[in-house]
Order: structure tokens, then sequence, then C-alpha cells
């Protein structure tokens, strides 16, 4: 009903499990320049704590018997890895007009490292940016001053708070605007603060297309837009 196209990332999803073959369990045990005496005890420990484990695996996943070895998705090993993966072979192709972000928890330190990256292609590309309970951190990830201002303007970060949906929120960050998200709990930030944060892409696409940005206004504690 309101034109919008939708890419959901999986940025927890880095690697596949695969059985491991009898030749590398047992390559993975022989691999040792240890002491025959300090490798027996070693083992002798090692067969203890994987009896224990498995039983514990099989009583919480009773379809898994076998020894498995993780294998990493190729240019998706990380969160970080996978959203640039998806911006350079999605979105950045897609035809939208207006591309927005909603990033959740880590999502939000994912996007910055992509900003970082990506800097002048976001910038063309991005017209505004919903955080939810973002973990990101400006100083940490070494943000450069241009990328901070220009969150300061597109960006917005709707945190956990006890306070109501929209009220501002202090920050120690020199980056985007912080409210409230209207809850406590940090997994029902980004659900509670929806009907803001489409207002606030709404409002993001008038101000552009009239070439005026959204300018933060606190009125009575609550965080508004206008054009």
């Amino acid at each position: 009903q309101e034109g919008y196209g939708v890419i959901v990332l999986n940025p927890n999803e880095n690697y596949i499990e695969v059985e491991k073959t009898k030749a590398q369990i047992q390559l993975s045990s022989d691999i040792s320049d240890e002491p025959a005496e300090k490798r027996e005890r070693k083992d002798k420990i090692q067969k203890e704590t994987k009896k224990r484990r498995d039983f514990y695996e099989k009583y919480r996943n009773p379809q898994k018997e076998k020894e498995t070895m993780q294998i990493y998705i190729r240019d998706n090993g990380s969160p970080e890895e996978h959203a640039i993966y998806v911006w350079d072979h999605f979105i950045s192709q897609s035809a939208a007009e207006n591309v927005f972000f909603v990033a959740h928890s880590y999502g939000g330190l994912a996007f910055v490292e992509l900003m970082i990256q990506r800097e002048a292609e976001v910038k063309n590309r991005v017209t505004a940016v919903a955080l939810t309970d973002s973990v990101h951190n400006v100083w940490h990830q070494e943000v450069g001053k241009t990328i901070r201002e220009w969150m300061r303007e597109n960006c917005c970060n709707w945190v956990s708070s006890s306070e109501p949906l929209d009220t501002s929120v202090e920050s120690m960050l020199p980056d985007c605007p912080r409210v409230s998200a209207g809850t406590e709990r940090h997994e029902l930030t980004s659900w509670k603060s929806f009907p803001s944060v489409f207002k606030f892409f709404s409002e993001a696409v008038k101000a552009k297309n009239s070439l005026v940005k959204p300018t933060p206004t606190r009125r009575s504690n609550r965080i508004k837009y206008e054009e």
C-alpha cells in the first residue's frame, strides 16, 4: 500500500555446521607435539569432557549425534561482512529512489561499519536510518567527522527507556538523536517504535523532495521532525 520493497538482512547466520569425516576427526586427535604421558592425561580429560558435552547435546538435541565443524560462509563470515555484501550485491543495485534502514541492536553497529566502508555510496542512496537500541559506538568504531555529521541529520535511535515514546533521551555520543522507544525491553524496541519510525521516514522523504533536511526539535521533552 505504501509502495515499500523490503530486504531483510540475516547478519547472524555466518556459518553452516557440517558433519566431520572420520579422517578429520582422526587428524584433529593426532596433531600434537606433547609428550605421550601428558597427551594421555589431556586425552582422558578431553574424552570425559566430550562425553558430558555429547550427553548434554543429545539431551538438548536428540537428532545431533555426530561430531560437527563450522564452515564460515564466504564473504559473510560476520554481521559486518554480511551487511557490506548485501549492500554491494542487492541494495546498491536496486532501482529504489529512497533507501531506508531499520537496524536493531548489533545491526546498528553493522550499519555504521557499512558507512565507514561505503561512505559516499550510503550518503548518496540512503534517505534515513532508524536505529532501535543500537549498540554502535562512534568512538570505538573510529567513525570520522563527516559520518557523524551525516548521522546527526539522517539517523534517529529509538532506545529502551521508561519514558513515553519519542521522548528525548540524553546521549554521551556525538552522533544521532536518541529518543525513547516507549519500552524498557530491548527486544521490543523495534515493534514499539514502528509508528514513529515510519513517520520519520515519511517526513525525511518530504524534506528530501523539498531540499530541506528534517530538523529535530524538542517540545515538552518530545521529539518531532519539521521540514
